[in-house]
């Protein structure tokens, strides 16, 4: 072993010797929300996507606890983790998709994904890199605000520094919405199912 590595493994221990309780906690929750979002991407079966973007999404709350952000915590997980995951549960077993539908991709749509997926992660890998794209440090002297994450103070933010883009938002939310009505929307000719 070099001296480079052994400044890393003390470096590494004092590390894990200095953390806390809700550092492990944080660490334990990145663990399983890597592990979760990786299952997300890679399951060959739609539901156990499914499921595990759910457990990505209870990760995601509990960084969002740690955060003192808990308002983000209740709504991430009552918006999606509960409606948006039973909305994709729902159409996934609407669409009933079959692995005979798999085969049918052509060897063009696959090599177009990998290429895509690869400069993907050249450009994340290039990004996490970059020297402007280091983490910042926060001094410890800094005086602690408990009321950070609370509604009040995320409701004057958003209606007075971001007012825009939080009415830009609705905008394209009632767009969502009168889309989905007209292609849900049935002609008298169609068949109901």
């Amino acid at each position: 072993m070099t001296t480079n590595d052994n400044e890393f493994m003390t470096e590494t221990l004092t590390f894990f010797k200095t953390l806390t309780p809700t550092g492990y906690l944080f660490l334990l929750l990145t663990v399983i929300t890597l592990f979760s979002a990786i299952g997300v991407v890679t399951a060959r079966n739609p539901i156990y996507s499914v499921l595990a973007l759910i457990a990505t999404f209870f990760c995601l709350s509990g960084h969002y606890i740690l955060l003192n952000a808990q308002f983000l915590a209740a709504v991430n997980i009552i918006v999606y983790a509960g409606a948006i995951m039973v909305l994709f549960l729902f159409t996934i077993m609407f669409l009933n998709l079959r692995k005979e539908d798999e085969e049918s991709k052509t060897n063009l749509t696959k090599m177009a994904s990998v290429v895509v997926g690869g400069i993907l992660m050249v450009m994340l890998i290039t990004i996490f890199r970059a020297k402007s794209a280091q983490v910042p440090t926060v001094s410890s002297s800094a005086p602690f605000n408990s009321k950070t994450g609370l509604v009040e103070n995320l409701g004057n933010l958003l209606y007075s520094d971001y007012i825009l883009p939080f009415e830009l938002a609705s905008v394209l939310f009632l767009v969502a919405m009168v889309g989905a009505v007209m292609l849900g929307k049935r002609e008298a000719g169609d068949r109901h199912f």
